[in-house]
């Protein structure tokens, strides 16, 4: 479930990666695309770096919130979290790419049209600061708990079954047990 979740968190993810990146435009002339304004030499880098604060922050919210919402602790949710952050910053990365796609080839040979310029991930570490970030903050969490159950939450009471007593343990079945 952990992993499904974070997925559909990759997907809004990568919604807010293409809304926030800067692109510049251009117009078509006669002569090739002219652009329009005076546009950033820091564009370039600008889809990485406005990916990367995405995921960064998706990986902490996602390791504090699956320290903080999960009964279960250990390796396997750590795992999960590892896996779905890799699948979120994929999914991330290739809806962003598909929704800003450049300017096609006729878009490009008619004149007079504005046309912005694609949006692309040119350093793929970037997709790594999500599983690192979310494995980070729940394993620090882990660190920082004073308790030695980790927090967890205390379990559910036996409810005794129609009428029937619940059977007492005795000290030595409860040692046992723990």
């Amino acid at each position: 479930m952990l992993v499904g979740v974070l997925l559909l968190a990759g997907v809004a993810a990568g919604l807010l990666w293409w809304a926030l990146a800067p692109r510049a435009t251009f117009e078509v002339t006669a002569d090739g695309p002219v652009p329009v304004g005076h546009p950033s030499a820091e564009l370039l880098f600008a889809d990485d770096g406005v990916l990367t604060l995405v995921l960064a922050g998706l990986g902490l919210v996602a390791g504090l919130a699956a320290w903080r919402l999960r009964r279960r602790r250990g390796v396997a949710t750590v795992l999960a979290l590892a896996l779905g952050t890799v699948l979120a910053s994929l999914a991330a990365w290739r809806l962003g790419e598909l929704l800003g796609a450049g300017p096609s080839p006729a878009e490009l040979a008619a004149v007079g049209t504005r046309v912005i310029t694609p949006l692309r991930l040119g350093s793929p570490a970037a997709l790594a600061v999500a599983p690192f970030l979310a494995v980070l903050g729940y394993v620090v969490s882990a660190l920082l708990t004073a308790s030695e159950d980790l927090d967890r939450p205390d379990p559910v009471p036996a409810v005794p079954h129609a009428g029937r007593p619940v059977p007492e343990t005795t000290a030595a079945e409860d040692a046992l047990h723990s």
